[in-house]
């Protein structure tokens, strides 16, 4: 794909003709479908949120600024979120992988 920031209208214009056939033709409004889609980013956006409490929790734990009870109640909401994830994924047919959406040059979005 060519350069999206450009110098002028023009330039734009002629970057988006250039990328024309990238697009789809149609976009596919099936019921099931856009259940699925939009399914996939909330889970996606739910994983990447778990992730960064989880370090957040991990660096706290470290630091010593949690409770016994606190790390106990944090283990215990990550394994349900875990499980509840695991139930939606199933539900809509979603893999792990399809979670992971790849941002180009900055890589995966979840580890």
């Amino acid at each position: 794909m060519s350069k999206v920031f450009t110098d002028t209208p023009e330039d734009f214009l002629r970057a988006i003709e250039a990328n024309h056939n990238a697009l789809p033709k149609k976009i596919d409004v099936q019921q099931e479908n856009v259940a699925k889609g939009l399914a996939k980013l909330v889970l996606t956006l739910v994983e990447l949120l778990r992730e960064l409490l989880e370090r957040q929790a991990l660096r706290r734990m470290e630091g010593g600024t949690l409770t016994r009870e606190e790390i106990n109640n944090l283990g215990i909401t990550f394994m349900e979120l875990s499980k509840r994830m695991e139930e939606l994924k199933r539900h809509f047919g979603l893999k792990d992988e399809e979670l992971n959406i790849d941002l180009g040059p900055l890589g995966k979005l979840l580890d």
